[in-house]
């Protein structure tokens, strides 16, 4: 029985799989399953990372839940809004009254039922400051028409700068009678459903209905908006301002001194050394971060019990302590660590100058002069025969100057000779030309083409020799494949910015730096930033009832440089926007003035300039401004006499390139005169022999195709016998293209009003290596 059994084992084992083949299934099924559980722990980790940020805004850890109430119609009224969320139907309390400075229609909310807080603010004043740093957004509709032509203005600028969370509310559904409710909510939906698919919609016309809202604003996801995530931002609750000589009666009023701005941090950690933005005024430096109390706390002991709602039972107590503790340092700032305010590049006058040669520079052009003879040989001797000739002494030398001369005479007396012929057949030429029939046929020939000209053609002037009025453009072979130096004939105001070696590699190590930064004032703490040399007018701005804002920028983000947006025109901009023309640009947390100039979106390296902003394509926008790095939306507005800002154009960052070439071209154009097969005489595009001498190396093209070349000037008028591919038409018409480089101008100027400022009007808009160099 041992023996069969230890058979009927061998035999087993012999008819097993090999242990070679069964570890790479193994293996193979191993890494499927740690992919699987890769991947689920990744999701895993994303989502608690998720739900701890929504949990953590408005809880005891993280800032407010800020709240902007926004009307986009002039029959909604926000007040009505902010008063029923004033109210304690929902188990709040309201806290702390005007709790953002400068905004009288503004408190903080707390909720113990939902263990979160809130502020709420109706700005009037600059409705895009403040949806910038907004959490939520509550749109106030009518509950008929829904927004006006204002309040579709409103979400046009808002939706291309960034819309964060949102809810819809409206009132007065609840007076209609029940069975035109439906209808009414019905077709409200449809009217919101171009602008906010798939939202939902909250009457608010009783307790009950603010309840439902604030749960829904504590629990709904959060938008997350590049611009601002990447970034310490904050909202300024209570500002003071000490000057820096406080002896002078009037340097209060006119000088510098250190504004205290104090706030929740939001986004990123917030650094001492680093630059703080105040939007629409400026960049500043830090002193020191400080740690007061909590105006707004969700977990103090207090003297008066809190009503419980209808639906809880609460026994928390909340009220501000008596005794507030001292204010604490955080952190102060270095000077040697902190950024510099350095906007622009220091310019040497002197760097361009010419200097004068070294000695070694000296003894290197002797020693070329030294091994290069120049010999002076009798006209018509090869370089075979030269070869031969001897110098042997002063003689021999004297002899061949005397007959080096006579060769020359010889040349200028036949450069005379074919002077004298070409004098006398241009002669010989304008004998038989009318002059005041030239002018004539001149006059008739703009006249007709004058409202079908060519893109960018223009007119040679008379009194002006055209190789002087256009001395600073060239020809191209081809736009495409011709090359242009980007460092060639760079107007000075290139001295005074900077340039990246490579802007996309410096921004993702930027970034990358800041979303590991862990030191700071962190996210949710309330803290006073000490901003020094700040003008009074800031403070004034703040008593003037505008909300405060400020951003800490990111290294560089203050220097000058060259910068690229990409924009499309606004439908409701009809007017002309001419290239140079000086508009408001809202970028990121910035707002400035500037005169870009515009060109066409394209891969080439070289790009064509447009004249005007169009309306069908998409356009680069090239400006001097300070360095943002992308992703951050752009708004243009052009500034009316009367100080209201229409929206021309939106769109987004492009890049930070000073060596974007953008050329600006010119069409000169002329008339087949008399055509002979591929030959034929072009007039009206030069009026003198010099000129069509100058331009002559240019290619020429027709509008119906033609190509060709000038062959030589006809006259002393300005005629010209050219060559092309194909034999011309006489209704055709012969094209010179001419490029030049073009720059934006330098018109910078960052302290710019809030460009939207919202006022109810009916029917109308009124309104690495350290890669810097």
């Amino acid at each position: 029985g041992l023996s069969e059994y230890s058979t009927t084992v061998l035999s087993a084992d012999f008819s097993r799989v090999s242990v070679t083949v069964l570890t790479k299934k193994q293996r193979k099924e191993q890494k499927k399953m740690d992919r699987r559980h890769k991947a689920n722990q990744l999701r895993k980790n994303k989502k608690d990372m998720v739900l701890t940020e929504k949990r953590r805004l408005g809880s005891r850890d993280g800032p407010p839940h800020l709240v902007v109430v926004v009307s986009l119609h002039a029959q909604a009224d926000a007040g009505a809004i902010t008063k029923l969320l004033r109210g304690e139907g929902a188990g709040g309390i309201v806290h702390h009254d005007r709790c953002i400075s400068g905004v009288s229609d503004s408190f903080g909310l707390i909720l113990p039922r939902f263990k979160q807080r809130f502020t709420f603010l109706t700005d009037m004043h600059s409705l895009l400051d403040v949806t910038k740093i907004a959490d939520s957004l509550v749109f106030v509709l009518d509950s008929t028409e829904g927004w006006d032509t204002y309040g579709d203005y409103c979400l046009s600028c808002v939706f291309a700068q960034g819309l964060p969370s949102y809810a819809l509310v409206c009132q007065g559904v609840s007076e209609l009678p029940v069975k035109k409710r439906v209808e009414s909510r019905r077709a409200l939906s449809k009217i919101t459903e171009a602008r906010f698919p798939d939202a939902r919609l909250f009457p608010l016309d009783s307790e009950q209905d603010t309840t439902l809202l604030l749960r829904h604003l504590g629990t709904q996801r959060q938008r997350k908006l590049g611009f601002r995530s990447k970034r310490s931002h904050l909202i300024a609750q209570h500002v003071t301002f000490t000057p820096n000589n406080p002896v002078d009666s009037t340097s209060g009023a006119t000088g510098l001194g250190t504004l205290c701005v104090s706030g929740y941090v939001r986004g990123r950690p917030l650094r001492v050394d680093r630059l703080v933005h105040i939007s629409g005024h400026g960049d500043f430096q830090l002193s020191q971060i400080d740690a007061p109390v909590d105006p707004l706390p969700l977990n103090l002991t207090v003297s008066r019990p809190l009503k419980p709602s209808k639906g809880g039972d609460v026994d928390m107590q909340v009220v501000v302590a008596e005794n507030e503790a001292p204010v604490r340092v955080l952190m102060k700032a270095d000077p040697s660590n902190r950024e510099s305010l350095q906007a622009e590049a220091e310019v040497d006058p002197m760097d361009g100058e010419q200097t004068w040669p070294t000695e070694s520079e000296l003894l290197e052009a002797e020693e070329a002069r030294k091994k290069k003879r120049v010999m002076k040989v009798p006209k018509g001797t090869s370089d075979y025969q030269a070869t031969w000739i001897v110098d042997e002494g002063e003689e021999e030398n004297g002899d061949m100057d005397e007959e080096s001369s006579c060769c020359d005479s010889e040349e200028e007396e036949e450069e005379e000779v074919c002077s004298t012929e070409r004098a006398g057949a241009d002669q010989r030429y304008d004998e038989h030309m009318d002059e005041a029939a030239e002018e004539e046929g001149l006059k008739r020939y703009r006249d007709a083409r004058a409202n079908e000209m060519f893109p960018d053609e223009v007119d040679t002037p008379l009194d002006t020799p055209a190789r002087i009025r256009f001395q600073r453009y060239r020809g191209l072979k081809s736009f495409r494949s011709s090359p242009w130096d980007p460092m060639e004939n760079l107007p000075l105001d290139y001295s005074r910015i900077f340039q990246f070696q490579s802007f996309e590699r410096t921004r993702r190590r930027i970034l990358a730096e800041a979303a590991a930064e862990e030191d700071g004032a962190m996210d949710g703490w309330y803290v006073t930033l000490h901003i020094i040399d700040v003008p009074f007018s800031v403070m004034e701005s703040v008593q003037s009832g505008k909300p405060l804002v400020l951003v800490s920028l990111l290294p560089h983000e203050q220097k000058m440089s060259v910068m690229h947006v990409l924009v499309q025109r606004h439908p409701s901009n009809t007017e002309p926007i001419k290239s140079k023309e000086e508009l408001v640009f809202h970028c990121g947390f910035r707002r400035f003035r500037a005169s870009p100039i515009f060109s066409q979106h394209t891969s080439a390296d070289k790009h064509k300039m447009e004249r005007f902003l169009r309306p069908d394509a998409p356009i680069v926008v090239s400006l001097y401004a300070p360095i943002t790095f992308p992703p951050s939306g752009v708004l243009l507005f052009k500034q009316r006499n009367d100080g209201i800002q229409d929206l021309v154009a939106t769109g987004s960052l492009l890049s930070c390139d000073p060596q974007r070439v953008v050329l600006k071209r010119i069409v000169l154009s002329g008339h087949p005169f008399k055509i002979n097969r591929r030959s034929a005489v072009v007039r009206y595009m030069f009026f003198n022999r010099d000129d069509i001498m100058w331009f002559k190396p240019v290619e020429l093209r027709t509008k119906w195709g033609r190509r060709g070349h000038i062959k030589e000037a006809l006259g002393t008028h300005g005629h010209m016998k050219c060559v092309f591919d194909n034999q011309l038409r006489s209704q055709d018409t012969v094209l010179m293209n001419l490029y030049k480089r073009v720059y934006p101008r330098w018109t910078y100027d960052p302290y710019v009003p809030a460009p939207l400022t919202w006022v109810k009007r009916e029917g109308t808009v009124e309104m690495e290596d350290l890669d810097m160099e």
